[in-house]
This record gives C-alpha cells, structure tokens and sequence, in this order.
C-alpha cells in the first residue's frame, strides 16, 4: 500500500513538474507570435495558423503513417546506438587505455556532418529504412559512447573498494554502485542522443526521398507551404517529446529513486 502511495505521489510531482515545460512553451509561442505579426504569414505563419494546419494533418491516416514511420525509424536507430554506445562506453570507462585508443575515432564521427554520412549511406544501402536508421544510429553513437565512458571513469572509487571489504561481488558493484554514477550522467546524454537521432532521421529522410517525415517537408517546400511545413515540424517535435516523458523521464526516474531520498525532505527518518 506504501509503495503505491509513493508510486502516485511520484506520478502527480511528475506531472506538476510539466508546468514550468508549459511555461517556456508559452514565452516561445509569444515570441513566435510577435515575429509573425512582423513578417506575416506568408513567411511566418502564426501559432494558431500551425496548430489548425497540424490538427488537419492529423485528421488524415496517411499523415499518422508518416509520423509512425519516421518515429519508428528514428527509435530503432536510438536504441541501436544505445545499446552499442552503452556497452562500449563501460568497456571505455574501466580501461582507460581503450578509451585513448578510441577517443581519436569518436573525435572524427562527431566531425563528419551528418549529410556526408547519408550521401554515403545512400550510396551503401540505398534510399530506404536502412539509411534513415543507419543515419540516426551513427548520429547517436559517438554521444552515447562519450556519455557512458564519462560516467564510469568518473565514478567514485572510494565507494567501489569499500564495498569490495564488505565481500560485495563483481556484478553487484556494478549494480548497485557502478551503475546508478553512470545513469547519472548518461540520462541527459541520451536526451540529447534522442533528439539528434529525430532530427538525422528527418534529414536522412529529405535528402534520400525516403518517405516519413522528411519526404512531406520535402512536398510542402516545393509548395512554399509554410504553415504545413511548420505543422510537420511541430509534430515530429510532438512526437519527440511524447518518447522522451512517457518513457526516458519516467524510466531515470525509476532508476534514480536514490536521487529522491538524497534530498533533505526526502529523508526517511
């Protein structure tokens, strides 16, 4: 009964916590709204003008096909980075060595421009899925990688000889000490891996005419339809925000309970 209590009060601190989200939303949408009154809507339009436009999309099935397609895309390359990114990272972290080895390489990844990997994917793989994921997938990966190997090098490893006195094994350090110092710095890590991986696969998507989202931005340009470019754009940013807070957010809080309890009013006494 007790942990459902704190299951709901964690759940409501959550939700409540989306009003300082909405707040900025709000300061963003009046700039918007000032620079539209500016230029007009034939080269801004307004905020309103784009929710209509996006609530018509909306009302197709084929745009819903769309926005599944490229979030489906975009998710596959995430979790493909993650885990590789993940798995290398630690390996990185506990042998410093690797992570010199390494490092140069992780350099030149982040120095390619994302075009230069889809015109090569394209010329690999050709204009489909494979080069949407592939794209999102590379995109991520140095991030990642960079962000799991920062976690364990840093670590405390005060904290990992003390348990190892108190006959704590291999894997449990890992577990219960290791881990949770990693995850501290890899969440924010894989916001950002999250939001590159959407924004390569859109691009990937563009430039390959690989359907998706890229494909209807790529129609609405030679339309010079603004309004419907800019729905497309608010909903793969929807679509971004959805994955991030109903599963990244929720999940690092799970995971970081100890965050709570570390906070002076959280203390149980």
């Amino acid at each position: 009964m007790t942990s459902l209590a704190e299951r709901a009060s964690k759940t409501g601190q959550f939700l409540w916590s989306g009003w300082s989200g909405l707040a900025g939303l709000s300061v963003f949408a009046a700039f918007w709204q000032v620079a539209h009154e500016a230029y007009g809507s034939f080269i801004l339009p307004s905020p309103l003008e784009t929710l209509a436009a996006a609530r018509a999309l909306l009302g197709e099935a084929s745009a819903w096909q769309l926005l599944l397609t490229t979030s489906s895309r975009a998710l596959s390359g995430f979790a493909l980075a993650g885990v590789i990114g993940t798995m290398a990272g630690c390996l990185a972290g506990f042998h410093p060595a690797i992570l010199r080895l390494v490092q140069p390489q992780i350099t030149l990844m982040l120095g390619v421009p994302p075009i230069a990997w889809i015109v090569l994917l394209m010329i690999w793989f050709g204009t489909g899925s494979a080069t949407v994921t592939t794209t999102a997938a590379v995109a991520c990966l140095p991030i990642v990688f960079l962000g799991a190997a920062e976690g364990i090098a840093s670590r405390d490893r005060l904290l990992d000889d003390m348990a190892l006195s108190l006959g704590m094994g291999r894997v449990g350090r890992f577990v219960r000490i290791t881990a949770p110092q990693m995850l501290n710095r890899l969440f924010p890590i894989l916001v950002m891996a999250l939001g590159t991986a959407f924004k390569a696969a859109v691009m990937a998507e563009l430039l390959a005419n690989a359907g998706g989202i890229g494909e209807a931005l790529a129609v609405s340009r030679s339309n010079l339809d603004v309004a419907n470019a800019l729905a497309w754009i608010l909903l793969s940013v929807s679509a971004l925000l959805a994955v991030e807070y109903g599963l990244i957010q929720p999940t690092r809080s799970e995971l970081e309970a100890w965050r709570h309890a570390a906070r002076p009013w959280g203390v149980k006494r």
